[in-house]
């Protein structure tokens, strides 16, 4: 599927503040003169990055994507006091500085778009910029819903373009070992995962306060449901617990990332459970917020695997987050960022033998340096589409299930609840108009 229609004129970018001091950059010599617009890039030239969104995550991917050789050449948000900060950190001309995200994205001069806005917007940039030709860095979790998901995964099955989903954890070599000492049999054969990562929260009641001229708040909403200002809407402390913004809250927006180990860790990066049962505390009536505030979901695959997913404070294993994998012959947890243990400190220290299975290597760097390097190489990266959309599903369904709070049938290949109609009417929502996804 892919976008046929994005009217509106401009764009949001997220509220976080940022600073920093610019560095020279050479004359801009994209890769696409070089032969990239026929599906290969010369691997000496420089990539050039559109940024849409340049608030505390955008601009903290432009800066590790500036590290790896790439130049920033054209940015895009409706918040006027981060474009203009951005636009002296990365030496942007006031001429590429822009509110409308069609326009940035569709500027000669780059090779590809980094999507560093909140996740409503995530799959409608995405999409403007595979029709404009453009490769892709989209940040985490991939779509406010499933819907948006699984048609940015047929948008990029279409394309020839590269695509990055911004989970990171698979460019982390510890992460890498631990999966694939998982995959190669090391505590055995693998009957349960427990997965957690940091809870939700509450933020009171609404307040209206006059929406700041820096500001474009009706772009900042976009798709999602218009509401009055409140200043909490735009911080990046609450926006994540909207349901307007990110459906599920933290259960996807921060549990893709435990989940995209777990699932590249079991070989499940094309499919998902096939049940669903979990019940969740949520804010009190009246809170800003609405999203999950702590839970406990049990998921069931078609191979038997059973997995739970709780929110840290139920997480027995330290730190709040991570993954718990429980074999036949013992167990290893690691943490986000690659810390890990073992039932048995050895099994850590295990070498992956040249016959076993070896996952994707990044060499050095993280997903950023792997995306400037396949820009060039036109190599697939170490996070695809379906990958990114797998594991993302993951917190879209367990948060349905404790909503409906019965258990779910699943079927991962359609994207669809089985014999359930209202389960189903939660797996999209609809677009404010005159946003929209078409076929």
């Amino acid at each position: 599927m892919a976008n046929k229609r994005i009217t509106r004129r401009s764009f949001l970018g997220a509220s976080a503040a940022a600073a920093g001091a610019a560095i020279a950059v050479p004359h801009i010599v994209p890769a696409s003169a070089l032969g990239k617009a026929a599906g290969k890039a010369a691997a000496s030239e420089r990539v050039t990055i559109a940024g849409v969104g340049t608030g505390g995550r955008g601009c903290f991917d432009m800066d590790r994507l500036r590290r790896y050789g790439a130049q920033i050449v054209a940015l895009c948000d409706v918040n006027t006091r981060n474009l203009a900060r951005a636009g002296k950190r990365y030496k942007v001309p006031a001429g590429s500085l822009d509110a409308d995200f069609r326009k940035t994205v569709a500027r000669k001069e780059a090779d590809a778009v980094i999507v560093g806005t909140n996740d409503h917007w995530h799959v409608l940039i995405a999409l403007a910029a595979l029709k404009a030709g453009k490769d892709i860095y989209v940040e985490k979790p991939v779509g406010k819903n499933i819907h948006e998901g699984r048609v940015l995964l047929e948008a990029v099955k279409k394309s020839d373009r590269i695509f990055t989903g911004g989970t990171e954890s698979r460019s982390i070599a510890a992460t890498r070992h631990i999966c694939e000492l998982v995959r190669n049999g090391r505590i055995g054969k693998v009957t349960k995962i427990v997965t957690a990562c940091p809870g939700g929260r509450t933020a009171g009641p609404q307040k209206t306060a006059p929406v700041p001229g820096w500001l474009d708040f009706d772009m900042y909403t976009g798709p999602a449901p218009k509401r009055p200002y409140d200043p909490k809407r735009i911080s990046g402390a609450y926006h994540f617990h909207l349901r307007d913004y990110c459906s599920s809250g933290f259960m996807a927006a921060w549990g893709i990332h435990v989940h995209d180990i777990a699932h590249w860790a079991m070989d499940l990066d094309d499919t998902g459970p096939v049940e669903i049962e979990g019940t969740a505390v949520y804010p009190p009536k009246g809170d800003l917020l609405d999203c999950p505030l702590t839970w406990k979901v049990n998921y069931t695959y078609a191979n038997g695997l059973r997995m739970e997913f709780v929110d840290g404070k139920k997480w027995p294993h330290g730190r709040g987050n991570g993954i718990h994998f429980v074999g036949t012959k013992g167990w290893i947890t690691t943490y986000y960022g690659g810390a890990a243990k073992a039932s048995d400190p050895k099994i850590l220290g295990s070498k992956i033998g040249p016959n076993e299975t070896h996952l994707y290597n990044t060499g050095k760097g993280d997903d950023n340096y792997n995306f400037v390097a396949c820009v060039k190489s036109r190599k697939p990266t170490c996070s695809p589409a379906n990958a990114a959309h797998s594991s993302a599903a993951i917190g879209y369904l367990g948060e349905i299930a404790c909503r409906l709070k019965r258990k779910l049938r699943w079927d991962p290949a359609k994207d669809e609840f089985k014999n359930d109609a209202e389960a189903n009417t939660l797996v999209s929502c609809p677009m404010r108009a005159p946003w929209t996804l078409e076929a």
